[in-house]
């Protein structure tokens, strides 16, 4: 049976990938063990086991004689049975007296009846040692009854004899067709049985591709099938006939034969690889003839070549004037500096000094205290700012006569050049002296090139004077005659030298100077660019003088005839103060409606209209309020400090020393607040609506002694986010309320509801990818706190939000508290993490490491949440085998280490340089717009 066709390429493909790399089978094989053979028809790799001397492969039945290299061992996974089946023919018996010629006769009538043939088979019994008895027909022709007419084997008497049989009865088997392409001796074994190589048609095309392919290189087999098929033997064995001595004699005959061949063969191999080794040194020796002679052919047309390239290369580099060798800018950019540098402004240091003056004035208006010494100080002030004015009018008048911008683009293009040639590598010494050295290591550098050059134009004169002797010997109308011999015995040497005076000049590279010239050239480069960046740290200095006086000027002659003053603030607060009247009257209203018996849900709705159209425009009041306070404070800070003492009673040092937050107008019984006790316990907390955006106000309990430090730790946090402002990766504060008749101070901030790392995690985790670029954002809070030598102490679950799951923001702290209070507070844990640092808990000070250590386990905690995390001896949480990504398994160990990572470092790392960069607003995509835009949009300013 045949049919296994699919099988037997798959098992062909392995063996073929296997076996090349498998080991040689060394010592005695192990006769009932499989191993790999290679066959030497097709040199593919086949199943086979060893019998005596020979191989049998096991899976198409035929056996050959290998060497021992080419039986491999191969895997477990592919020992089992073989795939090959013995068959005999029904109903023969094997003739008396049967020679081993007569034998070889029938074996060759057996092969031709079979050869080529679509031969059907009946299947008749299956003996228990394997061997199939079957019936086998071609068309109309019956094999078994061929072989005995021939006298090769007789009918049975009997089916046989069944001992051993297991019959099959009403068993019709499917026909089945193969075609034998290829005859090789067939091999009988003891049991009278013989092997073929049958290949399968559908596979001949298959086979030979894949021996093409195999010749090639490429890992594609397809091996022919075999098919195992009996003689017209009987079941009796040959021992009548002896076959069991006349098969080891034939055996052991074909055994000796073979090995002559072999030896036969090994010396023909010999002597072939001794005649090819001569004849590749023939070859080569012919080559080598060959090439030198078409060398000798080609030499003139090969030199003249050559020589106009280099003639070409020369050209190319004399154009270009070796304009990128080293120091050859120098000269011109010392001219360029040397000649058109500005001086400073005369009227420059006096202005430098009335400046001054006039800083120390303001200064002593800001600090004193007394009232009237502080009008003697302002009358004294504002005769310094009349004097500044006249000193900044002359530096204007004497400025706009230089030209600043055009030097200052000149110089630019000069140190932009020279520095993609040269680089800084020490100062030098006097300037004089040292572009002196620079010319006269010049001169000599010129002077060298000049002989080198004089050299070459020399040598191709001379051969351009040989050309010319050449074209009046071959011009037979020439009268001039010229012994050709004479000249043809120069052009060697007249070629060798031009061809050498060309490669010198085009080598003499001359930015590979000595030792000496370049420290010449070097202290000359480093001269120049220190002038260079002298002059423009000075035009710099001169424009940021004449922009100031600008400024100063414009600003002194509005001021000239008149002083600031607070109306309209007061004007402002006198508006805030009516609105909050009507919106506490309307508050009351709606309270008193509620209580009625009267209630009328019409006349409700009437008044809410009312009461939120009235906090809208008392909101519009605050935002102008803020706006004023604004200004004034720019008018304090820049031109006149004496305004907070003034009009005292309009708050402004409070307004300042806040950072601009803090606002006594705005109450919180005002807003329409609901309590949060689920987010806090410890402080009131409650959530209010601005302008269709939720905020949340924190209640302080400040007595008059902590009310400055809290207000002072705010400000400090406040003025760090206004700098990066969105970009700070910190919470926004919005207004700092502080009322008399109320004892709390009160903290207005963004509200992000269910934003928080505690709520995500709860609810729905974020992924890995969500993780990195929320805690990028964190990190960019930390950097930004560090930086100002702010130390968080408060950062954990509930502290950090993740808007819209992809941007991290810092929450504020208790500002109530030191940083020490803060970072030891039993709220520092989420899960079974402790988030302070092992240094804390050993009593030292918070600091920036101690904020890193907790981003860490919170780092840690969003990758691997709700497990127990194990705890190495010096306190850290164990990270080998709970994360499995390399990069933030690498960066919590920098977090977790002795000496850890600072939070720019950290947005330094492998883990964050893919992530993408943080959003401009903090906001969600309903909430974009910033609190400034409000302001802009409700007072219709910018």
């Amino acid at each position: 049976n045949v049919s296994r066709c699919n099988e037997l390429l798959e098992l062909s493909c392995v063996l073929a990938e296997a076996c090349p790399r498998a080991n040689a089978v060394l010592g005695r094989p192990d006769f009932g063990k499989i191993y790999g053979g290679c066959f030497s028809e097709d040199r593919c790799w086949y199943r086979c086991v060893v019998q005596q001397c020979r191989v049998l492969y096991i899976d198409y039945g035929n056996s050959e004689v290998l060497n021992r290299s080419d039986i491999v061992e191969i895997p477990p996974n592919l020992q089992y049975p073989g795939v090959a089946q013995k068959y005999r023919l029904w109903g023969l018996q094997a003739t008396t007296c049967q020679s081993l010629s007569v034998f070889d006769q029938g074996r060759k009538l057996l092969s031709s009846l079979l050869f080529e043939k679509e031969i059907k088979l009946h299947h008749k019994a299956t003996c228990r040692d394997g061997t199939i008895i079957v019936q086998a027909k071609y068309e109309n022709i019956d094999i078994g009854e061929e072989v005995a007419k021939a006298g090769f084997a007789e009918k049975a008497m009997s089916p046989g004899n069944t001992k051993g049989l297991e019959e099959r009865k009403g068993d019709v088997v499917q026909n089945q067709h193969w075609k034998i392409k290829m005859s090789l001796p067939l091999w009988l074994g003891k049991s009278g049985y013989v092997y073929y190589i049958v290949p399968k048609r559908s596979c001949d095309k298959v086979a030979a591709s894949a021996r093409d392919q195999d010749a090639t290189g490429n890992a594609v087999f397809a091996p022919k099938e075999k098919v195992l098929l009996s003689t017209s033997e009987p079941d009796t064995s040959l021992a009548q006939i002896k076959p069991d001595q006349n098969l080891t004699e034939l055996l052991r005959r074909e055994n000796v034969d073979l090995l002559q061949k072999q030896e036969e063969l090994e010396l023909k191999v010999q002597k072939l690889r001794r005649e090819l080794k001569v004849w590749r040194k023939k070859e080569a020796s012919r080559k080598a003839a060959k090439n030198f002679e078409e060398t000798l052919r080609t030499y003139v047309g090969v030199k003249m070549r050559s020589l106009a390239a280099l003639v070409k290369a020369l050209k190319e580099d004399r154009q270009t004037n070796q304009s990128s060798h080293f120091g050859e800018q120098l000269p011109e950019a010392i001219e360029v500096v040397g000649e058109g540098c500005l001086t400073v402004p005369c009227s420059l240091e006096k202005l430098q000094k009335t400046w001054t003056e006039y800083d120390l004035a303001q200064e002593r208006i800001r600090l004193c205290r007394n009232v009237d010494e502080r009008d003697e100080l302002i009358a004294q002030r504002d005769e310094v700012r009349q004097n500044l004015c006249s000193v900044a009018e002359e530096l204007i008048l004497e400025v706009d006569q230089l030209p600043l911008s055009e030097r200052s683009r000149k110089l630019q293009e000069l140190s932009a050049a020279l520095e993609m040639v040269h680089s800084e590598d020490s100062t030098a010494d006097d300037a004089k002296e040292v572009f002196q050295q620079f010319f006269k290591g010049k001169s000599i550098k010129t002077k060298k090139l000049i002989g080198i050059r004089n050299q070459t134009d020399s040598a191709l004169q001379t051969l351009t004077e040989w050309f010319g002797g050449a074209v009046k010997c071959f011009d037979l109308m020439s009268e001039v005659s010229s012994d050709l011999e004479e000249m043809a015995d120069n052009v060697d040497e007249i070629l060798k030298k031009a061809e050498l005076a060309i490669s010198e000049e085009l080598c003499a590279d001359f930015s590979e100077c000595d030792k000496a010239v370049k420290g010449i050239i070097a202290s000359a480069y480093n001269k120049l660019m220190h002038n260079i960046r002298q002059e423009q740290r000075m035009i710099a200095a001169i424009q940021n003088r004449y922009l100031a006086c600008v400024e100063f000027k414009t600003q002194a002659e509005e001021w000239r005839n008149r002083r600031p003053d607070i109306n309209n603030l007061l004007s402002i607060k006198k508006s805030v103060k009516s609105l909050k009247a009507q919106l506490r009257w309307k508050l009351v209203a709606k309270s008193n409606l509620e209580e009625s018996d009267d209630y009328s849900e019409f006349e409700m709705t009437g008044i809410k209209e009312e009461i939120t159209d009235l906090r809208n425009r008392f909101l519009q009041e605050i935002y102008k309020e803020q706006e004023e306070y604004g200004n004034l404070t720019y008018l304090v800070q820049k031109w006149f400090p004496e305004l907070p003492f003034l009009y005292p009673e309009a708050g402004l040092l409070s307004y300042m020393n806040s950072g601009g937050l803090l606002t006594q107008s705005l109450e919180r019984d005002l807003l329409d607040t609901e309590p949060m006790k689920g987010l806090s316990t410890k402080r009131p907390l409650v959530c209010s609506e601005i302008w269709g955006q939720k905020i949340l106000l924190k209640g302080y309990s400040v007595d008059v002694s902590s009310e400055a430090k809290v207000i002072e730790r705010v400000a400090k946090y406040h003025r760090v986010w206004n700098q990066q402002k969105e970009k700070s990766g910190l919470l926004q504060l919005l207004f700092l309320l502080s009322c008399k008749s109320d004892p709390l101070l009160y903290l207005m901030v963004p509200y992000y509801p269910g934003a928080s790392l505690g709520d995500l995690q709860a609810d729905a985790p974020l992924t890995l990818e969500e993780t990195l670029k929320v805690m990028k954002g964190v990190a960019q809070g930390l950097q930004t706190l560090h930086g100002a030598n702010i130390v968080h102490g408060s950062l954990h679950g509930n502290n950090i939000f993740a808007v819209n799951r992809k941007q991290g923001i810092v929450g504020d702290f208790d500002f109530t508290k030191s940083e020490e209070e803060r970072a030891t507070a039993s709220s520092m844990a989420v899960s079974t993490l402790s988030l302070v640092s092992p240094e804390l808990k050993k009593g030292q000070p918070a600091s920036p490491a101690s904020d890193m250590y907790a981003y860490g386990c919170l780092l840690l905690w969003l990758c691997v949440p709700n497990q127990e995390y194990g705890i190495k001896e010096d306190g850290s949480p164990e990270v080998d085998g709970a994360v499995t990504d390399d990069k933030v398994k690498s960066l919590l160990l920098k977090l977790f280490c002795c000496t850890r990572l600072t939070a720019e470092q950290v947005l330094k790392d492998d883990c964050f340089l893919t992530v993408d960069a943080l959003p401009v607003s903090p906001q969600s995509d309903e909430e974009h717009k910033s609190w400034e835009e409000h302001d802009s949009e409700k007072t219709g300013e910018k």
